[in-house]
């Protein structure tokens, strides 16, 4: 008779075998998501980054402020919805280059990602600045976008 240890010892041996011969398998390519992605031979294509830092503007009015924050969040989901931000959030700590947040925007045109992050409230009223900076990575990283709705209970 084989021992509870021994079986359980076999059985989780069999499922890590089972999750890393799963794991090697090399996926098969998709020539017409690859193209409808434009990705490159690799998988990739250029994107923009911008990164949002703390602007000029010294706003105190609370409500000012959360108006202009409310715009913010409302004209991501815009940009978003239209395809043209693929990534937004928030830094969790402060950090030496005062850095708020940054944007992935699908687009290689660093001036067409300045046209877009001018579309925000709170950089036109100054609470952020920017800078802007080329970024090569993966063609699929829209994908998650769609899966993103279905995790998330309440939009910020």
């Amino acid at each position: 008779m084989i021992s509870k240890t021994l079986l359980i010892a076999s059985l989780l041996t069999s499922t890590l075998y089972f999750a890393q011969e799963k794991k090697t398998e090399k996926a098969k390519f998709n020539q017409e998501l690859a193209t409808s992605l434009g990705a490159d031979q690799y998988g990739m294509k250029a994107y923009t980054i911008v990164m949002l830092t703390t602007g000029s503007a010294k706003i105190d009015d609370k409500t000012q402020m959360s108006t202009l924050m409310k715009g913010h969040m409302v004209n991501i989901g815009k940009l978003a919805d239209e395809g043209k931000i693929i990534v937004a959030g928030p830094f969790l700590e402060k950090n030496k280059e005062n850095y708020r947040g940054m944007f992935i925007f699908n687009t290689k045109s660093k001036e067409e990602a300045e046209q877009w992050v001018k579309t925000d409230p709170a950089v036109q009223a100054g609470v952020f600045s920017y800078e802007i900076f080329p970024w090569y990575g993966s063609a699929a990283l829209p994908l998650y976008l769609k899966h993103h709705e279905e995790i998330s209970k309440e939009n910020p």
